[in-house]
C-alpha cells in the first residue's frame, strides 16, 4: 500500500512543540511518583490531573478496539509495552517500568515514553535501561534530512544487538502529527541507506523496545498488555522528532 506522508509547516511543528512540552512536563510528573509502594492505577492519577491542569486531552483513553482504558501505559519488569494501570500493581525496589504517554492540544498529538528504574535495580536492569536510552539517541542523530528511513533502525539495532539485547519487531515507531499513527512506521532495525529518504518537515515517534531475552512477544488477555515471552526484562525509550533543515529538534524534551 502507498504511504501517505503529512509534511509539517513550520506553524504545525511549532503546535506540535507545546503539546509534546506538555507531555513531557506530566512524565516528569509522573516520573517524580515512580517509588516503591506506589500502584500503577495512582501513576494514572497523575497524569489524568495533569492533562486537566494544562488543558488537553488524552491521546490514549479510548484508543483503538477494544479501548484503551487509561491515560497512562505502566509497563513493569518484562511488560515491553501498552501496560494497564492497575490498582494491584505496586512498585517495589529493584523494579523498572516504562512509563509512555500522549496527549492532544491544538489537533496535533505528542507522544513520549521512558523507563524508571525503582530504587536500588540490579546491574542487569541498569545496562538494560541505559543501552535503550542510548539507541534512542543515536538513532535521532541519523533524522537528518538526505538520511533513509531505515538508517534510524539500523542505528538501534546495531547497537543494542552486539550488547547481546534483542529488538521487538512486533511494535514499530510511526509519523505522528494530526494522528498519533502516521504513515512511515520505523522500525528499531533495518539496513542502513535503505528506505524513504528524509526530508524537513516529517514528524517522527522513535521508539527503540528492546528486550534483555530473545525478541519475541506475548499479548494477554486484555487486548493490550505486550510482555516477553521468556519473562525478560523490557525496556522503552520514546521522543517525538522533527526533522528541520538544522538537523533534528527533541519536540517532546
Amino acid at each position: 500500500l502507498e504511504m501517505k506522508i503529512f509534511f509539517k509547516t513550520k506553524a504545525e511543528i511549532d503546535k506540535m512543540r507545546d503539546v509534546n512540552r506538555i507531555v513531557a512536563e506530566i512524565l516528569n510528573l509522573v516520573e517524580e511518583r515512580c517509588k516503591p509502594g506506589v500502584s500503577t492505577a495512582e501513576l494514572n492519577e497523575v497524569a489524568d490531573r495533569g492533562l486537566k491542569k494544562l488543558g488537553a486531552l488524552s491521546a490514549f483513553l479510548g484508543y483503538a478496539t477494544p479501548p484503551y482504558p487509561a491515560v497512562l501505559c505502566t509497563s513493569v519488569d518484562h511488560v515491553v509495552v501498552h501496560g494497564i494501570p492497575r490498582k494491584d500493581v505496586v512498585l517495589k525496589e529493584g523494579n523498572i517500568i516504562g512509563i509512555d504517554f500522549g496527549a492532544i492540544k491544538h489537533g496535533f498529538v505528542g507522544d513520549s515514553a521512558r523507563t524508571v528504574m525503582i530504587g536500588q535495580v540490579s546491574d542487569e536492569a541498569r545496562k538494560l535501561v541505559e543501552a535503550t536510552k542510548r539507541s534512542l539517541d543515536l538513532a535521532i542523530e541519523r533524522c537528518v534530512p538526505g538520511n533513509r528511513l531505515q538508517d534510524i533502525g539500523w542505528a538501534v539495532q546495531s547497537f543494542v544487538e552486539p550488547l547481546g539485547y534483542s529488538v521487538v519487531r512486533k511494535f514499530v515507531g510511526h509519523g505522528i502529527g494530526r494522528a498519533m499513527h502516521e504513515d512511515p512506521q520505523v522500525p528499531n532495525y533495518g539496513e542502513p541507506n535503505k528506505g524513504l529518504r528524509l526530508k524537513a518537515g516529517l514528524v517522527l515517534a522513535i521508539e527503540p523496545m528492546i528486550n534483555a531475552g530473545g525478541p519475541d512477544v506475548e499479548l494477554l488477555d486484555d487486548g493490550w498488555t505486550a510482555v516477553t515471552r521468556d519473562g525478560a526484562l523490557s525496556a522503552h525509550f520514546e521522543h517525538s522528532i522533527a526533522i528541520t533543515e538544522n538537523g533534528p529538534e527533541i519536540l517532546s524534551r
